[in-house]
């Protein structure tokens, strides 16, 4: 049995993920976990604490930046 997927758009990039996956899996899978992260789902941001509520669906599209500190 094959398990539905659904494709999405990660800064410009298609990607596969599971049908019905949150956020805060994608996060994960992305290994930026625990990261300084900001992420904007089909041009609104999403605030960290709503990444597990967050239901992604086929065709959304993301762009996740990353903090980097230094001077």
């Amino acid at each position: 049995m094959i398990d539905a997927v659904m494709t999405l758009t990660v800064n410009g990039e298609l990607r596969k993920a599971a049908d019905g996956a949150s956020l805060a899996q994608l996060v994960r899978e992305l290994e930026l976990e625990g990261k300084p992260i900001a992420v904007e789902l089909n041009r609104e941001v999403v605030p960290k604490d709503r990444y597990a509520a967050t239901s992604l669906r086929d065709g959304d599209r993301l762009e996740i930046v990353t903090l980097v500190g230094g001077g």
